[in-house]
């Protein structure tokens, strides 16, 4: 069936919800053989896919993930989550990551969903683990955690496992430089449901199309960017790499390299697309490789060495746009100058350094219990 399916979309034919559910199913067989996934998901992303296609994705896999009920005073809050799908290749530090613990120290209740890195060095589940926060804690220890200290990490394998079975065929594309479908649907899969989100893509394309599926889902707040890099900045990454496997000349942050694409909607009210400029930032003059991480342990060092007030250039810039737009996104403050100067507080009076401290504690006494 799966095959027929990928004939449908070789014709540039979208699929209905029962095909999509049909398609589902496929793919999560282990018995359906990886190639014929494979082509699938490829011929999937040639075509080009749809608000409606990706929604119904969504809707279909959340089916098969593991469920997380939330009580109700924790569902009454505004929730939110800052997540890039990946596939920049530019091997920048876990910015979004840093980001969301600076939101949580603002007082956000903040569900973060990630998982090791897939197409960088470092994902956010291993920046997480080196800072020395525990990320695989028990369902009830997790939505604990986030009541109490308004953050939790949902890994996202512990609560997709029958994305095993996709491995292999995601793998395959990969090897083949060939995007999928699963390339955007991280941020969207998050079990607590955030109401409110921040969402990096590696191309503008893709800014409107994600934010009307945020719309679609129930998503309160919705905020998708691609930040531009420009072609001088990312020249000397393009050496000795890989066919497909290039750098794209976009961030998939909030850029302070150049100009921003941002798609935006706030409950229902309609879609909004501009452009920023970090021009309007007080920004320290950057090229790429000033924002460039490493492996866990270098990200890590670099998270606190933002929160500890030792870094205060191009990185931490980069940060604080980012925790801007994050603030924003959650209702925390009312544009992205006033979301600017609140980071800036968090850091500087050490509350992000003491937020870092608390959920290193919880984590290590909740494993410990």
């Amino acid at each position: 069936m799966l095959g027929e399916l990928t004939k449908q979309l070789q014709q540039s034919q979208s699929l209905d919800l029962q095909q999509v559910k049909t398609a589902v199913e496929q793919l999560l067989d282990e018995n359906v053989a990886v190639e014929t996934k494979a082509e699938f998901l490829t011929a999937l992303s040639k075509k080009g896919e749809t608000v409606e296609e990706i929604a119904a994705f969504v809707e279909e896999l959340r089916k098969k993930s593991i469920h997380v009920e939330l009580d109700a005073e924790l569902r009454s809050r505004e929730i939110l989550d800052v997540c890039g799908t990946g596939g920049d290749r530019l091997d920048t530090f876990n910015i979004s990551t840093t980001v969301a613990l600076i939101a949580a120290a603002a007082g956000v209740t903040v569900a973060k969903h990630g998982n090791r890195a897939v197409t960088s060095q470092c994902g956010s589940a291993d920046v997480l683990e080196a800072v020395g926060i525990r990320i695989e804690l028990p369902v009830e220890r997790t939505l604990e955690c986030l009541k109490k200290h308004d953050f939790a990490f949902f890994f996202a394998p512990k609560f997709h496992p029958s994305f095993r079975h996709l491995a292999q065929a995601r793998k395959l594309c990969a090897q083949r430089g060939q995007r999928t479908l699963f390339n955007l649907l991280g941020p969207l899969l998050n079990p607590a449901r955030p109401t409110a989100q921040l969402i990096g893509v590696p191309c503008p394309e893709f800014c409107e199309p994600m934010a009307r599926v945020l719309q679609r889902l129930g998503v309160r707040r919705g905020i998708v960017v691609s930040g531009k890099v420009g072609t001088s900045n990312i020249e000397h990454r393009t050496s000795n790499v890989e066919v497909g496997k290039a750098p794209t000349s976009h961030l998939d942050e909030f850029s302070t390299l150049g100009e921003n694409f941002v798609a935006e909607f706030y409950q229902e009210r309609g879609m909004n697309c501009s452009t920023l400029s970090p021009e309007n930032f007080p920004i320290s003059p950057v090229s790429l490789p000033d924002l460039a991480g490493g492996n866990s342990k270098t990200n890590a060092q670099i998270i606190h060495q933002i929160f500890a007030g030792e870094e205060r250039g191009p990185k931490r810039d980069a940060v604080l746009l980012n925790a801007a737009a994050a603030l924003l996104a959650a209702a925390r403050v009312k544009n992205l100058n006033e979301g600017w100067d609140l980071a800036c507080e968090i850091i500087d009076t050490g509350k992000a350094r003491k937020k870092l401290d608390e959920l290193i504690e919880f984590s290590n006494n909740a494993v410990g219990s």
